[in-house]
């Protein structure tokens, strides 16, 4: 494709930051939702899990299903989808309402990524798409340092509808941006259903995925609670949570090129150690939580050990599955979205049985499962091998 328009990578990643923003910017304002609906934060958790848990059983067969519809109408669908959902946020006086319209926009989660994937790379030149993906996919990181914290701070100094209309805005400027700048993009070539899926034959790969759902969940049932955890146990207002968790996101940008860099050189035993420096993370998050010095010094650690569970997952699992490399990424989409929703459900119940401070117990369960795993998989198939890797922070 000639004379690309670059803001239309821009556009892309626009849409990757406001889908972000809508699925995680909720963690930041769930003691505001508990209150507007008059629900503990147990139940308002469930806006996190019900999203990830739709992501999670939808992913494979929305991509499988959507590999033969045009590009285009695929992002413009799923950006206005995540722009009216925010919509209702706005507007809804029920909570069954608010969680009904989590579902419908988590239906078009995983096609999103997987279609913005190949449509960022076939932009572009064959020695630049590699470039241009990663671009496309800052809106993630971008979307944990600025989008939750933002929508945090917005719910705390304003209101709460007003941060659910800063996620409607960021998608409708996306969906204008693509409806304006990309063109048609009919599907010309695609891999039959059943090529796709023979990658599922692979008993490794159902060990890497278990490994990575549990790794999730190690990271999200107590990440899921974070303005909670800190308003209760470490004391901080609003506000404090919003710096938070802004400091969160911004260091989880250094955090991908720290464990980017450490797959490339031994994917194998930064994958092993992983759930072993969570384990370490936890523990002091626990010693610590109380004091807020020493928590706010932590949070930069936890932000950029947290970053490197995004690229060390979607490594683990696409290693696994190089032969139909968007059916896989679908398989990390959805396998993630599992390991937040067991997360967020589990950390969840250890909130009501035992208090917010006892949820840290959870994460290392979580994270000691996610090792045994991963050594049960390297004794049995030994270590994995793979052409470069394609990382996409």
């Amino acid at each position: 494709m000639t004379k690309t328009n670059p803001l239309l990578i821009v556009v892309l990643a626009l849409g990757v930051f406001g889908i972000i923003t809508t699925e995680m910017g909720i963690i930041g304002v769930l003691p505001q939702v508990a209150q507007k609906f008059n629900i503990s934060t147990s139940e308002a958790g469930w806006l996190v899990s019900i999203f990830a848990l739709v992501v999670a059983l939808s992913g494979p067969f929305i991509t499988l299903f959507s590999s033969g519809i045009n590009r285009k109408f695929i992002l413009l669908i799923a950006v206005l989808l995540f722009a009216i959902s925010n919509v209702v946020y706005i507007f809804a006086t029920s909570f069954n309402v608010m969680l009904a319209f989590r579902i419908i926009p988590a239906l078009a989660h995983p096609a999103f990524f997987s279609v913005a994937l190949v449509v960022a790379a076939s932009l572009v030149s064959p020695e630049k798409s590699s470039q241009a993906v990663t671009k496309v996919f800052t809106g993630i990181t971008a979307g944990f340092a600025f989008g939750v914290p933002l929508t945090s701070y917005l719910a705390e100094r304003i209101s709460v509808e007003v941060a659910f209309m800063f996620g409607a805005i960021i998608s409708i400027i996306a969906f204008i941006g693509i409806l304006i700048w990309l063109p048609s993009m009919p599907v010309q070539e695609k891999m039959t259903y059943g090529e796709q899926l023979r990658v599922l034959r692979k008993p490794a790969l159902w060990l890497n995925i278990a490994s990575v759902a549990a790794l999730f969940a190690a990271m999200f049932s107590v990440y899921s609670y974070f303005a909670e955890y800190l308003g209760q146990v470490t004391q901080m207002n609003g506000s404090w949570v919003s710096i938070m968790l802004f400091i969160f996101g911004v260091v989880m940008i250094l955090g991908n090129f720290i464990f980017g860099g450490f797959v490339q050189k031994n994917i194998t035993l930064t994958t092993t150690l992983f759930p072993l420096i969570f384990l370490i993370i936890y523990v002091m998050l626990y010693f610590l939580g109380n004091h807020f010095i020493p928590m706010f010094a932590l949070i930069f650690l936890w932000g950029i050990v947290h970053a490197g569970g995004l690229i060390i997952g979607q490594s683990w699992l696409i290693i696994e599955s190089q032969s139909a490399p968007e059916f896989g990424n679908s398989l990390f989409v959805t396998f993630t979205n599992l390991g937040i929703t067991i997360g967020t459900a589990v950390g969840g119940w250890f909130l009501v049985q035992w208090g917010v401070h006892q949820l840290v117990w959870c994460g290392i369960g979580f994270a000691v499962l996610a090792f045994l795993l991963i050594i049960i998989r390297i004794k049995m198939y030994g270590k994995p091998t793979a052409k470069k890797l394609e990382l996409h922070p």
